[in-house]
């Protein structure tokens, strides 16, 4: 009998077969990433009440969605429902309402229009991709769920509600406004640091129409003490998706310290609607002039794709604090699942590692060739790699290299280089270019498959220094070269050539040329990554499936 149909990443072709609703044992369906159209079946919904998934992203199916034959199904099986990347259109299918066990739904990128039924807020999802339709009205109130802009952002300028523009007509801070911004660090049994926002309004307001808000020039209404010192004139700038984040919405914000880096500090801010950003306190007297950095910064604010972490404001004040905003993703980075202890976290199987190395492939790429000057990361390690659930990988840390004094740039080369991720030509040049990037993404790859942390061991005592390129050739010159990868990449794999695992090792010793001029571009990494796809990739779709749940994994 028929449980599970995975499909997924084929070339098929013409409709899904109205047959598809009588295979009364089939549980989960996955044809996403294919070349079908026309109509959903409506003997789809016959599985309703077996259903736990179904899968049907990136093909080219129309029409609107078939509602199921009985009024009241609840579906009370099904968990993921994917219908992103389609031409679906109609109204938002307020069925999807009644499916109370649902915890993930994608219908983004299609034609839907209308309003989002406020019954919606009712569900628990854990996961929400409403992007880049046609929706307009007042979002639902998703109670304990919060999910960022990126859930809702490309609609009709008239969607509202949080995490977007508030939907009451309120006086905004318009170009002639002042800002000032300050990190205050507070004590306390509960609250770990606080964000203390001051401002106020110049008394001329101007109105403007460009894509970007910014506030500049002024003076504090009252001034704050702390990591970022006092406010005074600056210049807040607000890009796409950022439009909500209002002086007013963050004003007693709190947060605590999340991560020190080589470029400053990470908070976890929590607002009053109790929304979620990360703000970025780069280190005193790390940035260039206000002029320059400033020009940086609007670059970068412009960057979106989706394995990306968008900026979606910038603050520099008058002293020179700057800081960046950011959405807050409650994820794991790639090293965490990689390096730390994996108990009960999911299996990184071939499959999931491979598309975690084609997400962070693609960002790099569009970081390189999306625009009329190159931007490279200058910063690519497993740490400032965001994994979700269901293995899509983000950057993060891209481009601030531009930002730095040339005694921080070198600091960070030199960390790169204790990490195992550095180009031998930054010993010369000490500038990262688009070949540095390649040669440390090469350096990332080879960690996705081998599982060993690059560069210095970092435990007390311990002096050695990890070379997984140097570690790949021996394997090679002694034949134990099935020896050097994970154990967990082997695991359920027909054979590590079809599935594209010797490829992919082959591929990340190309990255990692000592001459940098032989190295692939980008663009050619994600070609190759793409045309030698893991033949079996069942269990990307498993954000539950932990190694003490199951056995031997996919």
């Amino acid at each position: 009998m028929l449980q599970s149909l995975y499909l997924s990443i084929n070339s098929l072709t013409g409709t899904i077969p109205l047959e598809l609703g009588y295979s009364s044992s089939l549980s989960d369906i996955d044809l996403s990433t294919n070349l079908l159209a026309g109509a959903l079946p409506p003997s789809i919904w016959n599985l309703c009440e077996k259903l736990a998934s179904v899968r049907l992203h990136g093909n080219s199916l129309s029409g609107s969605l078939p509602e199921p034959a009985l009024p009241n199904s609840t579906c009370k099986n099904l968990e993921a429902l994917d219908l992103g990347d389609n031409q679906i259109s109609g109204t938002f299918p307020e069925f999807i309402t009644r499916f109370q066990g649902l915890k993930v739904l994608d219908l983004g990128k299609n034609m839907l229009s209308g309003q989002i039924p406020q019954s919606l807020g009712q569900l628990e999802l854990e996961k929400l991709n409403l992007s880049n339709n046609n929706f307009s009205g007042m979002l639902p109130v998703f109670g304990n769920s919060k999910f960022g802009v990126e859930a809702f952002e490309g609609n009709s300028p008239g969607l509202c509600g949080v995490p977007l523009r508030s939907c009451a007509v309120t006086s905004r801070l318009s170009s002639g406004a002042i800002a000032g911004l300050v990190i205050g660090l507070m004590t306390g049994t509960v609250v770990l640091a606080s964000l203390l926002i001051g401002y106020m309004q110049n008394k001329k307001k101007k109105s403007t129409s460009e894509s970007e808000d910014e506030i500049e020039e002024g003076e504090d209404e009252e001034n704050g003490g702390g990591i970022g010192g006092t406010g005074g004139e600056g210049k807040l700038v607000l890009f796409q998706g950022g439009e909500h984040l209002t002086l007013d919405d963050v004003l007693n914000a709190t947060g605590q310290v999340m991560e020190k880096t080589s470029y400053g500090t990470i908070y976890k801010a929590k607002l009053a609607d109790g929304g979620t950003i990360a703000l970025r306190l780069l280190r005193e007297g790390s940035c260039k002039d206000r002029n320059s950095c400033l020009s940086v910064i609007k670059q970068l604010g412009k960057i979106r794709h989706e394995n990306l972490i968008p900026l979606r404001a910038f603050y520099q004040g008058k002293r020179g604090e700057k800081l960046l905003i950011y959405d807050y993703l409650p994820i794991r980075t790639l090293y965490h699942f990689l390096h730390e202890s994996r108990a009960g976290k999911p299996v990184l199987n071939w499959a999931r590692r491979h598309k975690i190395a084609l997400c962070i492939a693609r960002g790099l790429a569009h970081l390189h060739t999306g625009f009329e000057v190159p931007i490279t990361h200058g910063n690519v390690r497993s740490k400032n790699v965001l994994v979700d659930d269901f293995f899509a990988a983000r950057l993060t840390e891209f481009g601030l290299d531009k930002l730095m004094i040339p005694s921080v740039a070198d600091e960070i080369v030199s960390v790169a280089k204790a990490d195992g991720y550095k180009a031998p030509e930054l010993q010369r040049m000490k500038k990262c270019n688009s070949r540095t990037d390649v040669y440390a993404f090469g350096i990332l790859l080879l960690e996705i498959l081998i599982g060993k942390k690059p560069g210095k061991s970092g435990r007390s005592g311990d002096h050695e220094f990890v070379d997984l390129p140097s570690m790949v050739k021996v394997a090679v010159l002694e034949e134990t070269t099935m020896e050097v990868f994970d154990v967990e990449v082997l695991k359920g794999i027909r054979s590590p050539m079809e599935d594209g695992v010797v490829q992919a090792l082959k591929l990340a010793m190309g990255c990692c040329a000592p001459v940098a001029s032989v190295r692939p571009s980008m663009d050619e990494v994600v070609k190759q990554l793409e045309e030698n796809r893991p033949r079996n990739r069942s269990a990307l779709y498993s954000p539950t499936e932990t190694r003490s749940e199951i056995g031997t994994p996919f």
